[in-house]
């Protein structure tokens, strides 16, 4: 690993194709993506395509090991090279405070953990036919809970993944709850539910911070239920956010039909049963702790309340604060950046085009307030979501088809933007469209296409750049 290499390693390189299978008995481990020029992983000879088998002795399974091992100026390290089939020794040594300059495809090296539950929402028991395998993956990984933010149900955790979790002070976890007592939880989860408050509990023991999820089903876990599971959690300090999320289903199943999206007014009285341990849980430890989806909120025709009952969005991922956050940029969007949308407002009547923006219908009208101010002009376009049906309405879960149908065919002179949140890291939608196939039929068809963030200070750096000169 220390002698002569093909200098072919460039900053941040991606992996090259052409590297051979893995076939070596030992070569398991993470894939190298990209090296650092004159980082301390380049100095050694290590190279995109290669793979980092173990670090310090212990088998790189994930990033977390990964994290845990090399937290000091050393570290050895077993790669294999897929060109000769070769697995070398190498010591790393760093300066303080420098990168190892070293990434790797992905957090988890070993194989997904994947859910051993039954729930009665499961999104992905609820998709077409004929939709990509990908979709289907059911992930419930703890690791990916410490690493990504993802919630977990922890069902299918060992005690040995429990121990670990406790050593390496994994915390805080994103946990999902859904119920406490065991008939509601087995009726929503299956049989393995009871494991998930085992373990759950075993955490909290230890002092893990856990940030925990309801999906609420009307008349499953909502009513005496959900007071029970409230109760529960304001009993558990080591719970520092509940985030309550409506049910959410698609056309392609027969198990449900209604959800909050379609009763205003059960939508409002969830929300007011919760505000009592909002409130007690602010009077006790200075937040609010149990927080309500941005989508009880929209449901109920009920303004989202300020950014202070958010308590520092821990839940934001979860739609929870997203709206708040949005209004809030918005108005600081307009006052800070007037002379950057007096740029993009100028640079649009110059070339005689309009702004459109496409959106999901939920977050229509939010989204309104910034693209259809004053001070850019453009319009939304609401996109009903015709791939999934039910009551899916959300932008990031938009679908080509439905876009391909329901904007006009005439775009000339416009600037359509796509919102970025629909499209996944290789730039494809749900139903399987690439951004670039969206952007070419309706250039097509007129227009100028931008994919870009809607959030507002993003959006407004993306047009920007856009429609320079």
């Amino acid at each position: 690993m220390t002698g002569e290499r093909t200098p072919t390693v460039t900053s941040y390189a991606k992996a090259n194709a052409d590297y051979a299978p893995l076939s070596h008995p030992d070569a398991t481990g993470a894939l190298v993506t990209a090296v650092q020029l004159d980082s301390p992983a380049y100095d050694v000879g290590i190279e995109v395509g290669m793979r980092v088998v173990s670090v310090n002795g212990k088998p790189l399974d994930d990033m977390i090991t990964w994290l845990w091992e090399t937290d000091d100026d050393m570290v050895d390290l077993e790669v294999y090279d897929p060109r000769d089939e070769t697995v070398s020794p190498c010591t790393l040594e760093r300066l303080e405070g420098e990168s190892w300059g070293i990434e790797f495809d992905g957090a988890i090296f070993d194989g997904m953990r994947t859910c051993v539950n039954a729930c009665v929402f499961c999104f992905m028991t609820m998709l077409p036919k004929g939709s990509r395998d990908s979709l289907s993956i059911r992930d419930d990984d703890y690791r990916l809970s410490f690493l990504q933010g993802n919630f977990v149900t922890l069902t299918n955790m060992t005690d040995e993944d429990v121990e670990r979790v406790i050593a390496c002070g994994l915390s805080p976890m994103n946990v999902s709850l859904h119920a406490i007592t065991p008939d509601a939880r087995r009726r929503i989860m299956g049989k393995n539910a009871a494991r998930g408050i085992e373990v759950l509990e075993r955490l909290m023991r230890a002092g893990i911070e856990i940030h925990a999820q309801i999906v609420l089903c009307p008349g499953i876990n909502d009513g005496e239920e959900l007071d029970r599971t409230l109760a529960y959690c304001e009993e558990h300090e080591q719970i520092t956010s509940l985030g309550i999320v409506p049910l959410g289903f698609t056309k392609h199943q027969n198990r449900f039909r209604t959800s909050y999206s379609d009763d205003p007014e059960a939508a409002r009285a969830v929300i007011e049963h919760v505000l009592p341990y909002q409130e007690r849980a602010f009077a006790r430890f200075g937040r609010h702790t149990f927080q309500m989806s941005d989508e009880f909120y929209l449901d109920a025709h009920m303004e989202v309340p300020g950014a202070s009952w958010y308590d520092g969005y821990p839940q934001y991922y979860d739609g929870i604060g997203m709206i708040r956050s949005y209004l809030d940029d918005t108005r600081n969007a307009v006052r800070t950046r007037a002379d950057a949308l007096a740029r993009i407002a100028g640079r649009l009547a110059e070339t005689g085009r309009t702004l459109r923006v496409v959106s999901g219908t939920s977050a229509a009208d939010t989204v309104r307030g910034f693209i259809e101010h004053e001070a850019l002009g453009g319009r939304v376009i609401p996109i009903e979501n015709r791939y999934f049906g039910g009551n899916v309405d959300v932008t990031g879960l938009l679908c080509g088809c439905d876009l391909l149908d329901q904007i006009d065919r005439d775009l000339t002179d416009v600037v359509l933007i796509l919102p970025s949140v629909m499209f996944n890291t290789d730039g494809v939608t749900l139903d399987g469209y690439h951004g670039k196939n969206l952007q070419d039929e309706f250039e097509r068809r007129g227009a100028k296409v931008i994919i870009a963030s809607t959030m507002p200070f993003e959006f407004i750096d993306a047009l920007e750049d856009a429609l320079e000169p």
